[in-house]
């Protein structure tokens, strides 16, 4: 039985609620029969709080004024109030269980990319290769070892094509190639010594880095460099390149590859070396330099990376034309040597030739040669077996 009145009751002037005499003897009645479940008279406490709330309806109804904090007339009780909280209010079950299963999963993601955190860096803007190895400073003496091997199956892709390979920390192309502070030598004075020390960089990048003499075009550039007074030297280069096999062979300068068969992935080479230079003979300088360039290709149409590295070592010298025949800041050609790393041996037509994963596999060649180890110096015309590429 409810101790609330309707809302149509009086209210009467003391601020409670009267019983009839009729309703206390019901009351009296069941009291006498039901004990403890019969129902007790309201407190005075009681008939007042439902007289207070039974008044406020009324004047909510009636449309006076406003309820509490500005809410609109018969709305001013919270909600809930006579109801209590909604049941089912807490967090279901299922719900629990699916916060606890992506935990779980959050846990293991957090683990797997601790033990191998390129899974989540390659996929970065700026990230993969490039964004885990830090750039080696640049080779100022000869290497004493062989660099160390990259992270095992790590295989190049077309995003990353130095992926697994030491030269991933090599310098990009050109940047590779830093020229020494130059000084007199030779009889050549500081100016004509940086004269030489620039123009030998230049023909590296035009023989070994320029994408149309990678792609078998002729080599314009670095064919003028050249001094066309040194007997014989530009005609044999022609030939070579029109003419190629044999002992006519543009490979001794060039780096070049036949585009129907391999392509360059992106447009960097990697490269690592370094250029000296000494007095020749009087009035002349003679520059050294020693590079090798890592060259990731793809085969028209596929998307297997391989890697040829080529190394060079090569000796301009650049003359003073008051003591030698020779072409005022053209260079001549002392000395071509050059390691090829990943090309067949059998072939003379003045191009390159990777293998690739896929192809069928060769036969091992010779000793082993590791075409990254500056250290050493394979002798010119050997075709060993490559141990990585």
């Amino acid at each position: 039985m409810s101790t609330s009145t309707s809302g149509g009751s009086p209210d009467h002037g003391d601020g409670t609620d009267r019983v009839s005499d009729e309703q206390w003897a019901e009351l009296v009645r069941r009291a006498e029969e039901g004990g403890a479940d019969a129902p007790k008279e309201p407190s005075a406490r009681a008939r007042m709080v439902t007289a207070r709330l039974r008044a406020l309806d009324e004047e909510a109804a009636r449309g006076r004024g406003r309820g509490r904090r500005g809410r609109p007339a018969g709305q001013w009780q919270p909600e809930g109030w006579r109801t209590g909280p909604p049941i089912g209010s807490g967090r279901p079950r299922k719900s629990r269980r699916v916060a606890a299963v992506l935990g779980f999963a959050v846990v293991v993601g957090i683990l797997v990319v601790t033990m191998r955190p390129s899974l989540l860096t390659d996929h970065l803007p700026g990230g993969g290769e490039s964004a885990s190895a830090d750039p080696l400073p640049a080779e100022t003496a000869p290497p004493t070892a062989a660099p160390a091997d990259g992270p095992v199956g790590d295989r190049p892709t077309l995003a990353e094509p130095f992926r697994g390979s030491p030269a991933v920390r090599w310098a990009d192309g050109a940047k590779g190639i830093e020229i020494p502070a130059a000084e007199a030598a030779g009889g050549m004075s500081k100016g004509e010594v940086e004269q030489a020390l620039r123009a030998t960089r230049q023909l590296l990048v035009a023989a070994n880095l320029d994408a149309a003499t990678l792609r078998g075009e002729k080599p314009d550039e670095a064919l003028n460099l050249l001094d066309p007074l040194q007997k014989g030297e530009r005609e044999r280069l022609e030939r070579s390149l029109a003419e190629p096999g044999g002992e006519q062979d543009p490979l001794m300068l060039f780096s070049r590859f036949d585009p129907d068969e391999a392509r360059l992935v992106g447009d960097v080479v990697k490269t690592r070396g370094r250029m000296t230079f000494e007095a020749g003979a009087a009035g002349s300088v003679e520059v050294h330099a020693d590079y090798t360039f890592v060259y990731p290709l793809v085969e028209p149409g596929g998307d297997e990376v391989a890697r040829t590295i080529v190394r060079r070592k090569l000796t301009t010298a650049l003359h003073d034309p008051k003591r030698f025949v020779a072409t005022r800041g053209k260079l001549s050609v002392v000395s071509s040597e050059q390691n090829f790393g990943n090309t067949s041996c059998e072939v003379n037509d003045g191009f390159l030739h990777p293998s690739f994963p896929s192809d069928s596999a060769n036969p091992p060649r010779g000793d082993d040669v590791d075409p990254y180890d500056r250290s050493e110096w394979q002798p010119d015309g050997s075709c060993g077996t490559v141990t990585r590429t």
